[in-house]
C-alpha cells in the first residue's frame, strides 16, 4: 500500500503536479525515487506501453498508487468518501439511475453557485462532469475516490429501486409552480421558461427518459404535444412503444430543458431548430441527434439516439449470407463504378455502407463522404455535413470532392439531377462511389434515375450493382420456441404445406427481456442486382422494371421476399416480420 502521505496531498500540492508527467508525478508523491523511473522509461522505449503500469509491474507501486497519481496529474484530489456525512439533500441531486450509471456520489453542493461536487472512482470517468453540466445543469467538480468506496457508497446510499417514471410524473402533477404553467400558451415570459426548464423534476424526468431509452436500445425517442395530451413514446426495433403521458402543462418545459441540453435557443419557438447532445454512458460514448419543430400545440421534440456500443459496423453481422456477404465484398473493391444502397427511411442503408467503408479505410485509401446528417464519426475519413441552408448541397460538397484527390467518394443520397450527372462524372473519371436511393427494390432504382432525367448510357457506363435491403426483427432468444404454421401463415408467404416440407419455424413467447414481444434486436435482408450486359441492353432500352427484376432473377438476384424466407427457416425471424417488410414477386 502506499504510504498515507500520498492520500494527504494539499490542494496547493494537487496544483503543482496537474500536468507533470506521471514519473515526475510518482516522485514528487515520494512513492518512486528517479532511478526507478527512468528504470521504467527504458523498458517503456523497448517494448512500449504506460509508464504507470511498468512500474506496477515492477512491483514499485500498486494499482492505488496509480489511480492517485492520475487523478493529481489530472488535478483532482483524493476524498476519503468513508469519512464525510453526506446530507440528503444533496444526494437527491443526483438520480439514482445516473448515480448508478456513471458511477459517482454527489458529496457537497454550493446552492448560490449551483456547483456540484462528486467522487468518481477513475480519472479515466472525466466525462462524466460534462455529462453531469449537460444533464443536469450544475457546474461540476470530480474528485477522485477509491472505487471500491464509491461501490459502498452506491450500495448505501442508492441501493433503493429506480425511481420509476411513472412516480416522477405523479410528484410532477402535484408540482405547484410546474401547474401554473396550465393554459399558459405563448404568454409565458422568457424568464419563467428558464426557470421551469431547471426545475429539479423537470430535469430528472428528462434524464430517466434519455437513460430508460439507452438501457432498452432505443433508436427514437418522441415528445409529441397535443391538443389534450403530451406523448412521449420510444421507437425500439422499428416499433414506437407509449409511456405513461406528463402533464400537458410541462410540455413546454420539457421541450426547453432538451434545447437547454442541445445549445439551442429557447426564445425561438416558430422555426424548425436542429441540436446535438453528446453524452458517455455506462463507458459508451452516446449521440443524441435532437430535432425541434414547432406544431399546432407547440415543440415537437424528437431525439435521435446513436448508441456506438450497440452499432456494429462489421459486415460478418450485419445479416448478409455467404454468397451475398462475398458479392458485395466484390462490389466494393472494385476501383470505380457507382453502387447504390436503396431502401426506405430506416432500412440500414448507413449503416451497411459504412461498414464497408470501415473495412476499406487504410493509410492507402482517401475517403470522402458528405451526409445529412453525419451519422457516424469514423477515424480516417473525411466526412462533411451538407447544409443546405448555406448552399452546401450534396452536388455542390461533391463537386469539390473531385479536387480533394479522392479514391473513394459516399454521397449519401442522390435527390436529383445535378448530384446523379455529379456521381457519374466522379465515377467515369475513376472514382467509387457509393450513394442511396429511396425505392422499393433494387430493380426499381433504374426506373428512379432514369426519371431524374439522367441519360440510361450513362447508367449502363458507370452503375456497377444496386443493393435493397430491410430490416428485420429477431427472434427474441430467450423465449424462442419452435412452432408449426397455420395454413393461413402459409397462404401469407404463398406456399403450401408441401413447399415446408423438412422446414422448421420458430416464433417468440414473449418475455420480460423483450418487453413482452417475442423479439429482440434486428438484421437486415438483402437483394443485390449487379448489372452484367443483358440488363445493361434492357435499360438501355428503357425495359421495365419487371422485365428487368425477371431478368435479374434469371441470373441468380435472390428477392427480398426469397431473402426473408431462408431468414425463417434459418430460426432467426418470424412470417409476420417479412411478409410486412417484403413483397410477394410472381415470376413473369
Amino acid at each position: 500500500m502506499p504510504p498515507t502521505e500520498t492520500q494527504d496531498v494539499t490542494t496547493h500540492n494537487v496544483n503543482e503536479l496537474r500536468g507533470r508527467p506521471l514519473g515526475r508525478v510518482l516522485v514528487k508523491m515520494g512513492q518512486v525515487t528517479r532511478e526507478k523511473v527512468h528504470e521504467a522509461l527504458d523498458i517503456q522505449k523497448e517494448r512500449g506501453g504506460p509508464i504507470g503500469q511498468i512500474l506496477v509491474d515492477l512491483g514499485y507501486i500498486d494499482e492505488k498508487t496509480l489511480m492517485l497519481s492520475l487523478a493529481y496529474q489530472v488535478g483532482m484530489e483524493f476524498v476519503d468518501i468513508e469519512k464525510i456525512d453526506i446530507p440528503e439533500d444533496v444526494l437527491h441531486l443526483i438520480p439514482v439511475q445516473m448515480a448508478k450509471a456513471y458511477k459517482i456520489i454527489p458529496i457537497s453542493y454550493d446552492e448560490p453557485a449551483n456547483h456540484l461536487t462528486v467522487a468518481m472512482g477513475s480519472a479515466d470517468n472525466f466525462r462524466a462532469t460534462d455529462d453531469l453540466h449537460t444533464l443536469m445543469g450544475f457546474s461540476v467538480t470530480g474528485k477522485i475516490a477509491e472505487m471500491a468506496s464509491i461501490d459502498a457508497a452506491l450500495m448505501k446510499y442508492y441501493n433503493v429501486e429506480d425511481e420509476s417514471i411513472g412516480e416522477l410524473i405523479n410528484e410532477i402533477a402535484g408540482d405547484e409552480q410546474l401547474s401554473m404553467l396550465e393554459n399558459r400558451g405563448e404568454s409565458i415570459d422568457l424568464e419563467t421558461i428558464k426557470e421551469m426548464a431547471e426545475s429539479s423534476p423537470v430535469k430528472r424526468l428528462v434524464n430517466m427518459v434519455l437513460l430508460e431509452a439507452i438501457r432498452n436500445r432505443a433508436s427514437d425517442i418522441h415528445f409529441e404535444p397535443f391538443e389534450d395530451e403530451f406523448k412521449m413514446r420510444y421507437r425500439i426495433d422499428g416499433l414506437l412503444y407509449e409511456m405513461l403521458p406528463p402533464p400537458m402543462s410541462i410540455s413546454l418545459a420539457i421541450a426547453s430543458r432538451i434545447k437547454v441540453m442541445a445549445n439551442l435557443d429557447i426564445a425561438e419557438r416558430r422555426k424548425p431548430q436542429d441540436g446535438r447532445i453528446e453524452l458517455l454512458v455506462n463507458g459508451n460514448p452516446v449521440d443524441l441527434r435532437v430535432s425541434v419543430l414547432p406544431t399546432m400545440f407547440g415543440e415537437s421534440v424528437v431525439m435521435r439516439v446513436l448508441d456506438r456500443s450497440n452499432i456494429s459496423l462489421d459486415l460478418e453481422k450485419l445479416g448478409f449470407r455467404d454468397d451475398d456477404l462475398r458479392i458485395f465484398r466484390q462490389l466494393i473493391k472494385r476501383p470505380n463504378g457507382i453502387v447504390i444502397v436503396t431502401g426506405p427511411t430506416g432500412s440500414g442503408k448507413t449503416t451497411t455502407l459504412y461498414s464497408a467503408l470501415n473495412e476499406l479505410n487504410d493509410v492507402d485509401t482517401k475517403i470522402l463522404t458528405s451526409e445529412d446528417p453525419v451519422e457516424y464519426d469514423i477515424d480516417g475519413l473525411v466526412q462533411v455535413q451538407i447544409n443546405e441552408d448555406i448552399g452546401l448541397t450534396f452536388a455542390r460538397c461533391l463537386r469539390s470532392f473531385l479536387r480533394q484527390d479522392p479514391d473513394i467518394i459516399l454521397v449519401g443520397e442522390i435527390r436529383d439531377l445535378e448530384t446523379a450527372q455529379i456521381a457519374v462524372q466522379s465515377s467515369l473519371t475513376g472514382h467509387l462511389v457509393f450513394t442511396t436511393l429511396h425505392t422499393n427494390d433494387a430493380p426499381s432504382s433504374i426506373a428512379r434515375v432514369l426519371d431524374l432525367g439522367l441519360e440510361p448510357f450513362l447508367v449502363t457506363a458507370t452503375l456497377e450493382a444496386i443493393c435493397a435491403q430491410r430490416l428485420v426483427r429477431l427472434i427474441c432468444p430467450r423465449c424462442k420456441e419452435e412452432f408449426s404454421p397455420t395454413e393461413a401463415n402459409l397462404l401469407e408467404l404463398d406456399m403450401t404445406p408441401d413447399d415446408i416440407a423438412g422446414k422448421t419455424f420458430f416464433r417468440g413467447t414473449g418475455c420480460d427481456y423483450c418487453r413482452g414481444t417475442g423479439y429482440s434486436g434486428r438484421i437486415a435482408i438483402y437483394e443485390i442486382m449487379i448489372l452484367d450486359d443483358t440488363i445493361r441492353e434492357l435499360i438501355m432500352n428503357r425495359a421495365s422494371t419487371n422485365k428487368i427484376r425477371e431478368a435479374a432473377r434469371k441470373r441468380g438476384m435472390r428477392t427480398l421476399r426469397e431473402s426473408g424466407l431462408l431468414a425463417i427457416f434459418d430460426g432467426l425471424t418470424t412470417i409476420e416480420e417479412i411478409v410486412s417488410q417484403t413483397i410477394y414477386e410472381q415470376m413473369s
